[in-house]
């Protein structure tokens, strides 16, 4: 059997066996989320949270009371970080590290408080122990159980009527982080241990290099942090190189398990979504719909890094550059489809090196608004969102009021819809244009032409959606894209969460609506591919010209 053969039985193993692991978890896991969002059941150790922060935990919100919470949750968090992050010299464990500046503290506390975890500063260099566990890692936690609260006020909205109730944002946050993601991110981080991922609170470490220097060898609580940025779908690294660095992601096995908890709880939430709604078939088409578009996002950045031109790939088998050996071109492709597909980031190669035709890829994969499938709770928003925009189109074809999971989709729904769907290109393409049209903006590129064009194009793609990956090419701390891409990430995660509260509010008002002969089935084959259609075209008629300039036409070359 030729070298190459056993690649691509390696590589089409690696898919089949992660496509199994989310298979078999899709259901306990739905269920748990389904029950934690449901329960009228406290623990005692969430009683006790409850009565210390004064929640009274059986208290509905209405969306108003939700998007507030949400808001004023964010900005303490934001606060409280950028603080910690200009202080962190006085911190314990700092490693002598000094505090951020101003305008690089403002960008990482929005960074991590919009779940981006974009970074514009080598970690290991520039941050301390202590500013990590009780900055970074928390908001790791409660970002990615913001995202989740978010989408059960929807979930909420489609399953209730003639009610303003969405539940309690404070109550879905604490269950979600101690619930779900706490014990999770412990079993995930334990596994990473023992695939050799490094946890300690040691400073660097000097040794002899062969070379006669010597080398600095970072260290610290690595595999916590590694655990929980996959799960929440932050992706902010402990270390520059990020899951490329041996520290963080050692080895294949370590490299399937990352790629499993970036995108198990976002292919589990529609089957909760099938439950609270009482149609499951509903979860089993949004499921199809996610998986189809990340697959084929796996398959075209995979052919896109085995099929590169020029002689060096086609001895190395592929576009090797950037790449880890112990990953190889399926390996990393599929992180970089998992990583872009959900609002992750995290990266175990260098996207910048990618063929043009892949990093186009791996940004378009963003530009569907992170539902393939998406982060933990915003691809879930994102592609019901998208699926009312399917029913709006299918009953403008058909002359009848459209109606989807018995709401009718009236001005108020598909406004609140269209500025959810609308809020993140609007981010993306003038912060793009703005700093590709400056002087400070050009001199931030490594690259000129296409690709100097496609670092800048895929930086503020990250930010708006609040991703977190890069080209590495582009040097992003400036004031003008602290700043810039600072607003971006804003825009993209809190504009869209108060479209979607508005929408909660506006169908949990409503009665449910008998399904009809003109009603359009939502569950079936015929819809799915409605919807994918939808998703394709929306995103194909937004930035296709902005694509045109950058990736596409350096794949002509």
């Amino acid at each position: 059997m030729s070298e190459q053969t056993t690649s691509v039985l390696a590589g089409i193993g690696q898919i089949t066996l992660l496509v199994a692991l989310l298979a078999a978890c899709q259901v306990p896991l739905g269920n748990l989320l389904f029950v934690t969002a449901t329960s009228e059941k406290d623990f005692w150790f969430e009683r006790w949270i409850y009565k210390v922060v004064g929640i009274d935990p059986r208290k509905q919100q209405n969306w108003r009371h939700c998007l507030f919470a949400v808001l004023g949750f964010s900005v303490a968090g934001l606060l409280l970080l950028y603080l910690v992050l200009r202080v962190q010299a006085v911190l314990p464990l700092s490693l002598g590290h000094a505090g951020f500046a101003p305008d690089g503290a403002f960008n990482t506390a929005i960074s991590f408080v919009t779940n981006t975890n974009w970074q514009w500063y080598s970690p290991e260099a520039a941050i301390g122990h202590t500013a990590q566990m009780i900055g970074l890692t928390v908001q790791n936690f409660v970002s990615g159980a913001t995202g989740i609260a978010v989408a059960f006020v929807l979930v909420r909205g489609f399953a209730r009527q003639r009610t303003d109730q969405l539940g309690n944002f404070w109550v879905d946050l604490v269950r979600v982080s101690l619930r779900v993601l706490l014990p999770m991110a412990v079993v995930v981080a334990l596994l990473l241990v023992l695939g050799g991922a490094i946890q300690n609170l040691a400073g660097p470490t000097i040794i002899d290099a062969l070379n006669g220097g010597q080398q600095s060898i970072p260290g610290g609580p690595t595999a916590s942090q590694e655990a929980i940025k996959q799960l929440g779908t932050n992706g902010g690294g402990f270390f520059n190189a990020n899951a490329a660095h041996p520290f963080e992601n050692p080895n294949p096995a370590t490299n399937i398990l990352s790629i499993w908890a970036m995108t198990v709880i976002p292919f589990a939430l529609p089957y909760t979504v099938g439950r609270m709604i009482g149609d499951r078939r509903q979860g089993v088409a949004i499921t199809i719909t996610m998986a189809v578009l990340w697959l084929a996002g796996v398959a075209a950045i995979t052919m896109a890094e085995l099929s590169a031109a020029g002689a060096a790939p086609q001895l190395a088998g592929g576009a090797m550059e950037g790449k880890e050996m112990r990953f190889g071109e399926w390996g990393s492709a599929l992180f970089a489809a998992s990583s872009t597909g959900t609002s992750t980031g995290a990266v175990n190669s260098m996207h910048d090196s990618l063929t043009a035709a892949g990093g186009g890829t791996a940004m378009l994969l963003m530009m569907l608004n992170e539902v393939s499938p998406g982060g933990v709770g915003t691809g879930t928003y994102g592609i019901l969102c998208f699926a009312i925009l399917t029913v709006f189109v299918g009953g403008l074809m058909v002359g009848r009021t459209p109606e989807y999971l018995g709401k009718k989709i009236g001005r108020t729904e598909i406004t609140a819809v269209s500025i959810a769907v609308l809020a993140m290109p609007f981010a993306l393409l003038i912060g793009t244009a703005i700093s590709i049209s400056t002087q400070s903006g050009q001199t931030s590129l490594t690259n000129e032409g296409y690709h100097g064009f496609s670092e800048m194009l895929y930086g503020y793609t990250s930010a708006a959606n609040n991703n977190g990956s890069a080209f590495a090419g582009l040097n992003a701390n400036t004031p003008l894209l602290n700043i810039g891409q600072g607003l971006a990430m804003l825009t993209g995660r809190f504009v869209t969460i108060a479209a979607i509260m508005a929408l909660a509010g506006s169908l949990s008002r409503q009665h449910k609506v008998p399904a009809s002969a003109g009603t359009l089935p939502t569950h079936g084959p015929l819809f799915v591919v409605m919807l994918l259609g939808i998703i394709i075209i929306v995103a194909g008629l937004t930035f296709l010209p902005a694509l045109a300039l950058g990736p596409i036409a350096e794949a002509l070359l």
